[in-house]
């Protein structure tokens, strides 16, 4: 008796896509946002859930829409040249300090070591450029979703010798730019509101924190900036850090 030809198994069901991530454009351009909204949700696992054209849109609307990963333009405004602010970067800090879980990756169109450096003492966790092409900008946003970090090892490389970095020529010995003789002469609530400052608190968080009001927590940052010799509080963030040490 002749068998009869066994059916081939069907075939597996193919895997239900994942929940898409969930990701936030931040740009001054809006050529530059429908472009980047176009490119991601060609993608089965992206969706745009939002995006703004200023800083104070971006801060009102990404805890609304949740997103997992805001990518957020450097420089805002109109500003965008290479002395202009970086804005960008105080949206980072601010969502940041909001959203913990959040990964920021910051595109911008210039090679600049100062925001570059500012950017990840933000807590941004990756920092691309904008002539960065279409398939490494998407895989760069699913790095950064997954908890890794976006910096190549020469960028990494930069990063921690600026953290590192000694004092001015001619400081001394085991003494850094803005070292133990600077940190001297900040009071202890200072110091204190400075250890807040390197853990990326915000004016308002600090004032709730230590039952000050905001202007009075503005001015005394003011005094820290001025007494350690820097200009922003990223750099103030970074003395914090240095003071640290390299970590095991």
């Amino acid at each position: 008796m002749n068998q009869q030809p066994v059916p081939p198994a069907p075939a597996a069901p193919a895997a239900a896509p994942e929940t898409p991530l969930r990701v936030f454009i931040l740009d001054d351009h809006e050529v530059v946002r429908r472009g980047v909204r176009h490119l991601l949700e060609a993608e089965e696992d992206l969706e745009v859930v939002g995006e703004a054209g200023d800083a104070r849109q971006a801060l009102a609307r990404v805890p609304a829409t949740r997103p997992q990963v805001a990518v957020l333009d450097v420089r805002l405004g109109g500003t965008d040249g290479p002395d202009g602010d970086h804005e960008g970067i105080l949206v980072c800090r601010e969502l940041r300090a909001r959203l913990p879980e959040l990964a920021c990756l910051m595109l911008t169109s210039f090679d600049d070591d100062e925001a570059l450096f500012d950017a990840i003492m933000a807590g941004a966790s990756g920092y691309v450029l904008k002539q960065i092409d279409g398939t490494a900008l998407v895989h760069a946003i699913r790095t950064v979703a997954a908890g890794q970090s976006m910096l190549d090892p020469r960028t990494s490389t930069r990063v921690m010798e600026r953290l590192r970095a000694p004092g001015r020529a001619g400081a001394a010995e085991g003494e850094t730019e803005t070292g133990a003789s600077e940190l001297d002469r900040l009071s202890p609530r200072e110091r204190e509101v400075l250890d807040l400052i390197g853990d990326g608190l915000t004016n308002r968080q600090i004032a709730d924190r230590l039952f000050l009001s905001e202007k009075t927590v503005k001015n005394r940052v003011s005094a820290i900036l001025s007494k350690l010799g820097v200009g922003r509080r990223v750099q103030a963030a970074m003395v914090v850090e240095r003071l640290k040490g390299p970590r095991a």
